[in-house]
């Protein structure tokens, strides 16, 4: 299919995934990525991220599901048919939840791994491990260590730097805060707004940590319950006040009883 112009880097629209013919987790899911910004899927847990992100890498067929109805395009072109392989090649990465090092491989190993499908020379190789390690200081110092003796913290640079390999030009990131220290967080989101401002890489992350997302992401999208009920740029979302009641811990009236949050919940804005 021929290529249409296009302002954004992907655009997913309207897509509808379905789990083992059954089940509907995803219900007209929209959402852009403007080349060279960073988007944040934000949302509780279950509430699609993870399943969003399965959708556009081609990884849902793995987990039997199925993108039953909408289009997913990269650069103007529909991706939603293709193969996980065929994306990597395009420079779509997806770094997945829980990070999936190769625990018995060295640092150094499991990033040469993310170089598997460029045909560069070694020396080619070379540089771009510099290229990581200058990102990734921490993985230099345990470039022979085995992975999975490593810190979480240290598998979760371990597995960006790998998809950095590859040369990406959009970073699919499931959920990197989870289970780590906000010390190493904030190192970690500190390092991504780095390779997106310097490498000019795009990036869709998945996150519950909504505080800290806002604050290095463009550009944001609440998922509920497999439908986006919000979105809008990092600082509106910040100032909502039901952003800031539900997903940053900052209601304006103090802290209310769990029955008022459940009454709370049935009022909000975007579900009436």
């Amino acid at each position: 299919m021929q290529a249409t112009a296009t302002p954004y880097l992907l655009s997913v629209n309207n897509i509808e995934v379905i789990y083992n013919h059954v089940i509907l987790v995803l219900k007209g899911v929209s959402l852009d990525v403007p080349e060279g910004q960073i988007v944040a899927l934000l949302g509780a847990n279950g509430a699609g991220k993870s399943t969003t992100l399965k959708a556009i890498s081609s990884l849902l067929r793995s987990e039997r599901g199925d993108i039953t109805k909408g289009t997913i395009e990269y650069r103007g072109q529909r991706i939603d048919n293709g193969t996980p392989d065929q994306l990597v090649k395009q420079g779509v990465i997806q770094v997945m939840e829980g990070r999936h090092c190769f625990g018995h491989l060295t640092v150094e190993e499991n990033l040469l791994t993310g170089a598997y499908t460029r045909a560069i020379s070694r020396s080619e190789i070379k540089l771009a491990l510099e290229r990581i390690y200058h990102y990734f200081p921490r993985l230099k110092t345990r470039r022979q260590s085995q992975a999975g003796y490593t810190s979480g913290g240290e598998q979760q640079m371990v597995a960006i730097g790998r998809a950095m390999m590859a040369d990406p030009k959009m970073i699919l990131l499931d959920e990197p805060s989870m289970g780590l220290a906000p010390q190493i967080v904030e190192e970690i989101f500190e390092i991504v707004r780095e390779l997106n401002q310097q490498e000019n890489v795009s990036f869709l992350l998945a996150e519950q940590n909504t505080n800290v997302a806002l604050r290095y992401a463009h550009y944001g999208y609440i998922l509920e319950n497999g439908r986006v009920v919000m979105d809008g740029s990092a600082d509106e979302l910040r100032s909502n006040e039901d952003v800031k009641e539900f997903y940053l811990g900052l209601g304006g009236e103090g802290r209310k009883s769990f029955r008022e949050v459940k009454h709370y919940r049935r009022r909000k804005r975007w579900l009436a």
